[in-house]
């Protein structure tokens, strides 16, 4: 039953390299606001792109050919919406903590959406969120440990998202054309 769940997932989402493409770009246009402006013009610009993340990965989804949802009936639908709301809790302790250090908040934002992407290998079934939530958790500790400033924490996050949404991507495309042969 999970192992259906996860295929419907997958299927539906192009294993969800769709929506961590949107999330690369998110953070990459945070980046560039942190960089370019300052730390409120990339925390605002985060809040807002990041709003555009689940609309943007389905339509990159029916773009590559997927519904862009799951079934109706799919079990995982429910993690799916918990992470969502660890995400927005994560978010409220990273602008909080921002208040007394600003160039806190990426490295925190890198350790909750690290934390969510681990429960994506249960929701997708695939190892490769395992190493893609490490690694982004890793780099939000390297940041604080290493007083990186804030903004570099941003263009981390943004780089690891577009890289392996291209692997994620690459693999489902690999995954569909070995079931049409």
């Amino acid at each position: 039953m999970l192992n259906q769940a996860q295929v419907d997932m997958r299927y539906g989402y192009f294993s969800g390299g769709p929506g961590v493409f949107a999330s690369g770009l998110m953070w990459l246009a945070s980046a560039i606001a942190a960089f370019s402006f300052s730390l409120t013009a990339g925390i605002i610009t985060l809040f807002l792109a990041g709003m555009a993340i689940h609309p943007l990965a389905m339509l990159l989804s029916k773009a590559l050919g997927r519904p862009g949802k799951h079934s109706s009936d799919n079990p995982l639908a429910a993690l799916a919406m918990e992470s969502t709301f660890l995400l927005f809790i994560g978010l409220f302790i990273a602008f909080v903590v921002a208040q007394v250090r600003g160039d806190w908040f990426y490295p925190i934002m890198l350790l909750i959406i690290g934390g969510r992407y681990l429960m994506f290998a249960t929701l997708y079934g695939l190892r490769v969120y395992w190493l893609l939530g490490a690694l982004l958790a890793l780099a939000g500790m390297l940041c604080i440990m290493l007083n990186a400033s804030f903004y570099i924490s941003a263009f981390v996050g943004a780089a690891l998202e577009l890289l392996f949404s291209g692997v994620i991507v690459a693999r489902e495309r690999s995954q569909s054309n070995s079931l049409r042969e």
